[in-house]
């Protein structure tokens, strides 16, 4: 099985999973090839889902397939190329750039890890390409995928180990 997102003539950009299209954001720069860190483009290609991280003080335990861990306060996701843990999770304070992945709007109440760049890691290719929660206008993202909460949370339990995201133009 696969989550495929595409141009969509009403939405723009969607995501399905088997339940019928449904609206998402990607990236500033669209979908593309992806040249490096924080070109803002959504990259295209087939890649794994790795596994899924959520705010257990403001959802339940969400029902699924693929590894899941809670978010803590000093998590963070290293986006500095010359660190031993770009595109990696890493406990704040860490020594180079970082993302927080404890975030007070609700973006990040659930992320699917994608498996972009990752085996292996290549230094300023791109890190943090996430499916996870959209803003309530479905701006841009910095380059992952994003779909309203309720949404995301009904296509978690059909995610098995083995699905892929295929992200077209």
């Amino acid at each position: 099985m696969a989550l495929r997102v595409f141009p969509h003539p009403v939405f723009g950009t969607a995501l399905d999973w088997g339940a019928g299209a449904k609206r998402c954001a990607v990236g500033h720069g669209g979908i593309g090839t992806k040249m490096r860190e924080g070109d803002n483009i959504t990259p295209v290609g087939t890649y794994p889902l790795r596994r899924i991280l959520y705010r257990a003080d403001r959802i339940t335990k969400p029902r699924a397939h693929l590894p899941l861990r809670k978010i803590a306060y000093d998590d963070g996701w290293c986006d500095a190329p010359n660190d031993a843990a770009y595109n990696r999770l890493v406990k704040r304070p860490w020594r180079a750039s970082n993302e927080a992945m404890w975030r007070s709007d609700h973006l990040y109440d659930v992320v699917v890890v994608i498996g972009f760049n990752d085996a292996p890691v290549v230094p300023g290719k791109g890190s943090a390409i996430f499916l996870h929660v959209a803003s309530a206008d479905y701006a841009p993202t910095a380059g992952c995928v994003a779909l309203a909460l309720p949404d995301l949370l009904s296509a978690l339990p059909v995610i098995a180990p083995d699905t892929k995201i295929e992200i077209s133009v």
